[in-house]
Formats: structure tokens, C-alpha cells, sequence
């Protein structure tokens, strides 16, 4: 068994949680509150920044040259292709600034940024893998059940579900999976535990974003 599958089978339960979270479900339905789908796009804007400089320097430590120009492109990709997708929203909702980062938004950059510097290059991917992997999954799930008609988020379920994004987190699994036949048995097992640790920041990523959530002072 590959260690993609093995490490879905355990994110499972999390992955589970996110589909059914109100953020999700109205998203899908088309009733979320545009003040949290305002609040999170502004948040992603955020984190897409610190996600994009998170590959470089996953390219930066890899030796395989493939690899590097795979996660130089995963880079460009955040920056340039989701970043287009934000600022069509952000023109829409005549959004001037961004809100200031949330509790769960400074946390998440923060933990992508520690392991990607710090730990195995193989662990850093392990840890960027989620931000592709879920959104897939979560905007395929969405694009099952979506109301398509009059949906203010269409576009937003369309990037996700798509086949070029579906492309590029294939090519980011394989990546991994390489990664962890390469690795030992430890690497491999923190390679999965940083890859549940940010799948759960996943989830608390939304989360927050429809409670509107703040720093306490």
C-alpha cells in the first residue's frame, strides 16, 4: 500500500468533519453569509502567500531537478492562478484591505513555515500536501451536491473540482509517495503525522472563517 492511502485512511475522519461543516454545506448550497465567504477569502489571501513562498523553499532543498521545477510551478500556480480567482471576488465585494490575519490563519502559515524550513525536505511536502489534496477532494465533494443555479460561489467550486487542479495534486501525491518509498520508517512517520497535523489546521481554517474569528485583544 502506497503511503498516500495509508495516511488518507487515517485523515479520513477529518476529512469527513470538513465536508459536513456548515461553512461547506452552505458554500455548496449557496446560502453561506457573503460577510464569511468575504472574511475567508481574505484569509486565504493570506495564507496563499506564505503557502507559495512555503513550495520555494521546498524547491529550493530538493536535489531532484524535476521535483524543484514541479514545486516552482506549485508556487507560481498559488500566486498567479488562485490569486486571479481572489481578486475577481475581492473586485466583486469591493474589498480595498485584508482583515487582519486570524488565530487559525497565523498558526497554520506558521507550522507550514517551521516544517518546511526545518524539518526532512520529504516532511515539508508531506505537510503542503493537504492544502492540494483536501481542496480537491472538498471541491469535488461540493461540485456533487452544489446548487448550481444562481450560485454566488460558482466559481469558487469550479477552480477546485477542476481537471488542471486535479492534474497538479496528483502530481503532488506521486511526489510524496516517492518521497516516503525513499524515506525510513521514521521519516515516513513523521512525514503522516505532519500531513494529519495540517489537515486538521484545514478544518480549523474554515472553521474560522465562519465564526468571524478574532484575536480576544
Amino acid at each position: 500500500m502506497k503511503w498516500s492511502e495509508k495516511i488518507w485512511a487515517e485523515t479520513l475522519p477529518v476529512y469527513n468533519d470538513i465536508i459536513n461543516m456548515p461553512f461547506i454545506t452552505e458554500l455548496a448550497a449557496g446560502t453561506l453569509d457573503v460577510e464569511k465567504f468575504k472574511y475567508y477569502l481574505q484569509q486565504d489571501a493570506h495564507y496563499l502567500e506564505y503557502f507559495a513562498r512555503a513550495l520555494a523553499v521546498i524547491a529550493a532543498k530538493t536535489q531532484d531537478v524535476d521535483t524543484m521545477l514541479d514545486f516552482i510551478r506549485f508556487s507560481e500556480g498559488a500566486i498567479v492562478v488562485e490569486r486571479a480567482l481572489h481578486d475577481s471576488y475581492f473586485k466583486d465585494y469591493n474589498l480595498q484591505e485584508r482583515a487582519a490575519m486570524s488565530p487559525a490563519c497565523h498558526h497554520y502559515v506558521h507550522y507550514l513555515q517551521s516544517t518546511v524550513y526545518m524539518a526532512d525536505n520529504a516532511i515539508g511536502m508531506a505537510a503542503v500536501l493537504p492544502c492540494f489534496w483536501i481542496y480537491k477532494k472538498v471541491g469535488d465533494h461540493i461540485l456533487s451536491i452544489a446548487s448550481i443555479t444562481n450560485n454566488p460561489y460558482q466559481n469558487w467550486i469550479a477552480t477546485y473540482a477542476g481537471e488542471e487542479f486535479g492534474q497538479l495534486v496528483d502530481k503532488a501525491i506521486a511526489i510524496c509517495d516517492l518521497a516516503a518509498e525513499k524515506a525510513t520508517l521514521e521519516q515516513q512517520q513523521l512525514m503522516s503525522e505532519a500531513f494529519l497535523s495540517a489537515s486538521r489546521l484545514e478544518y480549523l481554517f474554515w472553521d474560522s472563517a465562519y465564526r468571524l474569528e478574532s484575536w480576544k485583544k
